[in-house]
């Protein structure tokens, strides 16, 4: 696609972000005749994954493949995709947005599929593993490292939390409170700890001890180092939401981060724009993204076919 076409260009739909969530909107829409186009930065979530799990069919397929795959079948309903990221929008008539390498497109609606960026805690050694022996979700990787000892990093008094859920799938886990004081956590956070066998350790954490490319511990301020293969960790989600927020979005306040207000296709406050993905909330895993881009995807085609009949009557 030339500079010159977006310039020119107006679509039905522009699905900001080309994650799952994006993706999946893209083909619903492609598939129902819709001229659309997919802007895609390149940057999806679950980029330091070397697999997902939890999609049925699809379980163990690298990120990366997933997203290929599904690039190839939007083209084959003339969808069109482009590299380049959204840096602004205006709303009119049509919804008109601006690319970073220059010009723009029209569109008469809009899916924002933008996701979130996850920042992790700064202890020396975290973010390098990141996706690897560090992890932050059971459910995407608790399987593939059942067993093994776990450490589970705290960054507010929640991680007691993360720690009981995690014991699930090992019954070696050292919870190591880091930053947090012993007193911060209540009778009940202390009772659960124990009941799930899950050790204590109190004090900063320094950083994590890497031998042979392999994560092989953690070691405390005070020298000691814990054996662990395998760290848990609760990254700070920063939602991807400047679009909504230019657009005068309703957004809501949560323990995650703010979010659009949604209905349940994913109709923002404003008319015409939607949202899915991690675009919408911090839990939303990839099968749950691309379903609610599907569930975008409808509502905007009935929408368009609305608007539609209702011109031509007027007409």
């Amino acid at each position: 696609m030339t500079e010159q076409d977006l310039n020119d260009g107006r679509y039905d739909v522009v699905v900001v972000g080309g994650g799952a969530a994006g993706l999946s909107a893209a083909l619903v829409l492609g598939r129902a005749r819709h001229r659309t186009l997919v802007v895609d930065a390149g940057e999806p979530r679950n980029a330091p994954s070397a697999h997902m799990q939890g999609y049925l069919s699809r379980d163990g397929m690298p990120p990366a493949e997933f997203l290929a795959l599904g690039r190839e079948e939007i083209a084959r309903y003339g969808v069109e995709l482009v590299r380049d990221r959204v840096t602004d929008v205006a709303r009119g008539e049509d919804f008109t947005l601006t690319l970073e390498r220059g010009g723009g497109v029209r569109a008469r609606r809009i899916v924002v599929a933008t996701g979130l960026k996850d920042e992790m805690p700064d202890v020396p050694g975290v973010a390098e593993r990141f996706g690897r022996d560090v992890l932050h979700c059971p459910f995407c990787h608790g399987w593939e490292v059942r067993d093994e000892p776990f450490g589970v990093l705290a960054s507010s008094p929640a991680g007691v939390h993360q720690a009981l859920m995690v014991s699930r799938w090992s019954k070696d886990v050292t919870f190591f409170l880091h930053r947090v004081a012993e007193e911060e956590l209540s009778d009940l956070d202390l009772r659960r700890l124990a009941a799930a066998g899950v050790d204590v350790v109190p004090g900063e954490v320094a950083g994590l001890v890497v031998e042979d490319d392999r994560l092989t511990g953690v070691r405390t301020a005070d020298g000691t180092v814990h054996s662990r293969s395998v760290v848990f960790v609760a990254p700070r989600p920063v939602p991807q939401t400047g679009l909504l927020e230019r657009l005068g979005a309703e957004m809501d306040e949560t323990p995650f981060g703010t979010y659009p207000v949604v209905d349940p296709n994913g109709l923002t406050s404003v008319p015409g724009v939607w949202a899915a993905g991690n675009a919408i909330g911090f839990t939303e895993q990839v099968v749950h993204a691309a379903s609610g881009g599907y569930r975008a995807a409808t509502a905007i085609v009935g929408d368009l076919r609305m608007a539609d009949l209702d011109a031509a009557l007027g007409a």
